[in-house]
């Protein structure tokens, strides 16, 4: 029997990918200019069409996927960006810009809503649920993580991922180099959805797991460094 993969859901990824694309236009064509952006999305969407049956299979309807896609997008950019002859430095300092951008989009009510939702006693019950599956490897590409109580006074709640289904992915596509940019995204998206997010290592970076603590009304302390600069 054939492993399942995400081509079936092609068509719906592509309105997705194209969903994307008119939040960041306008990222797009103040550096590029408007015709260049709009090879540059073409590119980028061929790239992720045909890397879509490629990406790593953790279920039909997982909330990871929330988390895993934005990076296949963004590898699919990568991709786009190197035929023009970018650097990772390049694409890193876009794939952020293009992450600001769609969260923006986002209306500022909802927003507000999906930072209240962060710390809801119902997610919180659904994350340590979905923490103890992880542990059972369903999916060899999915993400493994266990959830931390909070303290009550420095983190409200927080994970310890183990494994990563984005650097499963980028690993398999020889692109792990982009990982460290890809998980730095996650500084804008702590800053305008209310996470008050605190981590001091990844799996990117080439430590042993990444360490997320949420803090309700905290501050956003998102440190980026290799394994080498440990002190």
């Amino acid at each position: 029997m054939p492993e399942a993969n995400y081509a079936p859901q092609k068509s719906r990824f592509l309105k997705d990918f194209d969903r994307m694309a008119a939040c960041v236009r306008r990222v797009l064509i103040s550096r590029y200019g408007e015709e260049q952006a709009k090879a540059l999305v073409s590119e980028s969407r061929r790239e992720y069409e045909a890397l879509i049956p490629q990406i790593p299979y953790i279920g039909e309807k997982s909330h990871m996927l929330i988390f895993l896609l934005p990076t296949s997008r963004w590898l699919a950019v990568y991709r786009a960006l190197q035929k023009r002859g970018a650097t990772v430095e390049v694409a890193g300092r876009l794939i952020y810009e293009m992450m600001e951008a769609e969260t923006k989009a986002i209306p500022g009510p909802v927003r507000l809503l999906m930072g209240y939702l962060w710390f809801s006693p119902l997610l919180l019950r659904r994350v340590r649920k979905r923490a103890a599956e992880s542990h059972n490897r369903q999916y060899p590409g999915g993400y493994v993580f266990t959830y931390v109580e909070g303290n009550g006074r420095d983190f409200d709640w927080g994970i310890d991922y183990t494994e990563c289904s984005s650097c499963k992915l980028l690993k398999a596509q020889d692109a792990m180099e982009l990982a460290p940019y890809v998980c730095a995204v996650d500084r804008v998206t702590s800053e305008l959805l209310g996470w008050g997010l605190t981590r001091t290592m990844t799996l990117a970076e080439g430590f042993e797991k990444c360490d997320f603590r949420f803090k309700k009304g905290g501050e956003t302390r998102v440190e980026t460094r290799s394994k080498t600069d440990k002190p």
